[in-house]
């Protein structure tokens, strides 16, 4: 018989790491092409707030962690508008913005970018349908 694991109590992710080769390259990009606010740099780590969750872009500590990492959805709520202020700021897309799937009210939509150290990266938008 299996017995349900006991609640740890977390409530939200607070924070992620992507790794980056060139920390200040990668902070100018963060902070200047996607205007997310910069909170502090530590030594070779640099901080961002991303709407509560903390984003950190550090060099990998071994080289067996010199990878990309996951792919960030940063949702936004006008998703041509963001491609559009991203692609005059010199941001390279992979694709347009694309439908992708609808949902019960509204429908979901992505584009695929790269940072400055190459890491995928995605903007998300529920587009809510008119009635």
């Amino acid at each position: 018989m299996m017995t349900a694991p006991a609640t740890l109590g977390i409530t939200r992710l607070g924070q992620v790491s992507i790794n980056v080769h060139d920390v200040a390259r990668a902070t100018a990009f963060y902070r200047d092409k996607l205007g997310l606010p910069f909170l502090f740099a530590a030594g070779q780590l640099a901080f961002f707030d991303c709407n509560g969750v903390r984003l950190m872009l550090s060099p990998p500590e071994k080289p067996e962690f010199d990878h990309p990492g996951s792919v960030l959805y940063l949702v936004v709520p006008d998703i041509k508008a963001a491609h559009r202020q991203m692609l005059a700021a010199g941001v390279h897309f992979e694709d347009e913005p694309h439908f992708l799937a609808r949902m019960p009210d509204h429908d979901l939509w992505m584009t695929f970018f790269r940072d400055s150290e190459q890491n995928l990266l995605a903007l998300m938008s529920e587009v809510p349908r008119a009635a």
